[in-house]
């Protein structure tokens, strides 16, 4: 999983103020590339599903396959899929804990 760190210096005067997006435009692509290289092959794979979801699949061999959006649109897909991937990764944190906790129990 790659975060293009320039995809946010792009932007145009009109897309509004998201402070979200402020953050990551001051943050390291070393950073970013990290967080997005933590994620594991199941949180991935749900983020795979729903973006999927949201932009419609069709089998690329029986289709040729073009999906059109402006910067605003686009940055809101990509804003839903990092929330889902934050979401994913504390559920899936709190499902180890509470599974190392419950075989503590039984010590």
């Amino acid at each position: 999983m790659v975060f293009d760190s320039n995809f946010f210096q792009r932007e145009s005067e009109t897309t509004l103020k998201n402070t979200l997006v402020e953050y990551l435009q001051k943050q390291h692509p070393e950073t970013l590339e990290r967080v997005a290289q933590s994620a594991t092959p199941e949180v991935r794979e749900i983020i795979t599903h729903n973006v999927q979801g949201l932009l419609g699949v069709l089998p690329s061999d029986g289709f040729n396959v073009q999906i059109v959006t402006d910067r605003q649109y686009l940055a809101n897909l990509l804003a839903s899929a990092m929330m889902t991937g934050y979401f994913l990764c504390q559920m899936e944190k709190r499902k180890d804990l509470e599974d190392s906790i419950s075989n503590t129990d039984s010590l």
